[in-house]
């Protein structure tokens, strides 16, 4: 019977709820900017740690943070509160955030390299930790804000979209306006100048308050209308991982799981030598790097808008198949063909204008990828609900959020041990670093990022969701709640 009803009605958010939804994930984009794009450049080439020590002190804050998400999201979709289960954890999280989040870019004067290390471990962890309890209760509102198959990417393109260009805004900031006016007579490239990262440090921390407050109070009115917490019953700590296990065991989730991390490990990996290519292999100045940094506010708008477009016409997991594979092409593109001497010196202007117009575009694709992605996520909740009588946003909108942080964080991790192996020297000046070490950079890295997108592309093919089975599961829910009612 249930193949025969009718689908349910399509679900309608409010623009406001969708933008203030969305604007929270400025706080995570700003996060997750600053230490993707700058952490390791600024303890290596600013501060001076070895870089290998910096990717590991990423790599043990990762470990330490895995906890966090699972531990998080279980107590957010279980919480009882007359704030409802995920607002209590987003105002909590606010200043602990913003603080630690400030301390990163200002480390005291004076300290061992090994005392520094320990800094960057202590700061890194507790900015992952707060930032779990601010970001997957945040992310999990949205399979409890609609139901529906295309609304939830329409929803999800408001946060990736805000998320992409608040953190790209404090880079662009960076290069046009805080590295230019921290330039001196000694450190012509306020790149390279660590007051300019002691300022970004106060600005940032600013934004993510702002971000993160906005967004819980301009959600707050929905609370009444948000899903409950599971009836009270008698738990114990195996019953809770036993539980934990069922709702994360799927065929399609583990799929999704493991593609999601080798897309954002890419992701990172891109990411944490984005301005090692840029101002060593393309030898582009600050204002050049600023001006790619501000396409990516193009290519927000791309992926924001193709996303729903995608889910529409192709569905979600063909979309970010076909998606992911013409991203994987273009991604490595521009320094395959340098490895290969079929592009101009540095010298020609083709060269900026190529590399911008190909950054831009691909970047866009990435963002449409992960738009669906996160929208599959939301679309596993009623599969899990069906299996299992309850309903566990939070616990998939965190290991989600796991995905993204480990993912990103192990790719800036890879990405430090990729420039010691291929001979970039710590500290190095722009123009100093010799042409084998640049060669070796571009031919370590082109396989790498090639192997970890085909891989993921490989894994989601295994994800079984689509438009007709989302609506069979919800015709059954809804029947269920039917019978129990009656």
């Amino acid at each position: 019977m249930s193949g025969t009803s009718a689908a349910p009605p399509r679900e309608r958010i409010p623009f406001w709820t969708k933008l203030a939804y969305g604007f929270g994930s400025v706080a995570y984009g700003v996060k997750d900017g600053g230490l993707k794009y700058f952490l390791l450049l600024f303890y290596a080439q600013v501060i001076g740690v070895d870089a290998r020590l910096v990717s590991l002190a990423i790599l043990i804050a990762l470990v330490a943070d895995a906890f966090s998400d699972p531990i998080v999201g279980y107590w957010s979709d279980n919480l009882r509160s007359k704030w409802g289960r995920r607002h209590p954890f987003m105002y909590a999280a606010a200043i602990p955030i913003s603080l630690s989040y400030y301390f990163i870019w200002n480390p005291p004067l004076g300290w061992s390299e090994q005392a520094l290390f320990w800094y960057i471990v202590v700061l890194a962890i507790v900015i992952r930790t707060f930032i779990t309890f601010y970001e997957t209760p945040s992310s999990a509102l949205a399979p409890e804000l609609t139901e529906d198959y295309d609304e939830r990417s329409s929803l999800l393109s408001f946060r990736y979209y805000f998320g992409w260009t608040g953190g790209n805004a404090m880079t662009v900031m960076n290069f046009f306006i805080l590295f230019p006016l921290f330039a001196t007579a000694t450190i012509a490239n306020g790149q390279f100048n660590r007051e300019a990262y002691a300022t970004y440090g106060i600005i940032a921390s600013l934004l993510i308050f702002t971000a993160i407050m906005v967004s819980s109070i301009g959600t707050h009115s929905r609370i009444p209308h948000l899903k409950g917490p599971p009836a009270k019953r008698s738990m114990t700590l195996g019953k809770i991982f036993r539980e934990i296990f069922e709702t994360l065991s799927s065929r399609s989730f583990l799929a999704l799981f493991i593609a999601a991390l080798l897309a954002f490990t890419a992701s990172g990996l891109a990411a944490g030598l984005a301005f090692y290519f840029g101002t060593y292999f393309w030898n582009f100045s600050p204002v050049q790097l600023g001006m790619i940094t501000a396409g990516v506010f193009v290519s927000a708008i791309i992926g924001a808008a193709l996303a729903p477009v995608a889910t529409r016409k192709f569905g979600k997991k063909r979309g970010a198949i076909t998606i992911g594979l013409i991203a994987f092409l273009g991604a490595p593109l521009p320094i395959f063909l340098r490895l290969l001497d079929l592009l101009p010196s540095n010298e020609s202007p083709f060269i900026f204008w190529f590399y911008l117009v190909t950054n831009t575009l691909d970047v866009g694709l990435i963002i449409c990828f992960q738009i669906l992605a996160a929208s599959m996520v939301a679309d596993l909740v009623e599969q899990s609900e069906l299996k299992t009588g309850r309903r566990s946003e939070g616990l998939f909108f965190a290991a989600s959020t796991f995905m993204r942080k480990f993912g990103e964080g192990f790719g800036i991790a890879v990405a430090g041990f990729v420039l010691a192996t291929a001979g970039l020297a710590t500290g190095a000046a722009q123009g100093e670093v010799s042409d084998e070490a640049l060669w070796n950079l571009g031919a370590i890295y082109v396989p790498t990022i090639l192997f970890l997108w085909m891989s993921m592309i490989g894994c989601i093919s295994f994800y079984k969701i689509n438009r007709e089975g989302h609506e069979d599961n919800l015709r059954q829910l809804a029947e269920r709640r039917a019978a129990k009612a009656t």
